[in-house]
């Protein structure tokens, strides 16, 4: 009977994880004006997998696309998600393993904001949009991240990517336009 329970709990415990990282990938396919993109890093034994949307600057402001001090989506389309295949540390919070919204507080220096609402609520099951149906209740973590470059080379269009990488920890960085943050992500 032990067994048998056991095994149930494994397989919930299945389940709900599978159903978790199938809303983070249901992004919308198609040629779209900002294409859908996805990066992961193993990290010692823990994957952190970001999947976002890369809108270019297309001639505007990155102020005019990221307001300072309200929050943004971190990319485009559907609020973006980070993975975290086991808990880990961001910047100085520990955030345990599991699927979230990732985003953004733009300005001198960023914050970066881990997020548990996947859906856009109610009988809406479609994962967020943007940061329309961002709920502050639900932050799992808020993190200062240094802007590391103001003069960085231009990237036309956002990217997400992870450098400074070893065994415990790696950067992530945010690099859009001239300017580049970035946020450290340890391993227990």
């Amino acid at each position: 009977m032990k067994t048998f329970l056991k095994l149930g709990a494994f397989v919930l415990f299945a389940f709900l994880l599978t159903s978790e990282l199938t809303i983070a990938q249901e992004r919308g396919k198609g040629n779209r004006p900002s294409p859908n993109a996805t990066v992961s890093q193993d990290i010692g034994s823990t994957t952190v997998t970001i999947t976002y949307g890369r809108p270019g600057l297309k001639e505007r402001s990155l102020a005019s696309l990221a307001p300072a001090g309200g929050v943004w989506r971190t990319g485009a389309n559907e609020a973006s998600t980070i993975t975290f295949s086991s808990d880990v540390m961001v910047g100085d919070k520990e955030v345990p393993a599991g699927t979230y919204t990732l985003y953004t507080i733009p300005g001198d220096n960023w914050t970066v904001i881990i997020n548990k609402k996947l859906i856009r609520g109610g009988e809406d099951t479609r994962p967020a949009w943007g940061a329309f149906g961002y709920d502050e209740s639900m932050d799992v973590a808020r993190v200062p991240a240094a802007v590391t470059v103001t003069n960085a080379p231009n990237m036309e269009r956002f990217t997400i990517y992870f450098d400074t990488l070893s065994d415990t920890k790696a950067h992530l960085n945010l690099h859009w336009g001239t300017t580049m943050m970035a946020v450290p992500i340890m391993v227990k």
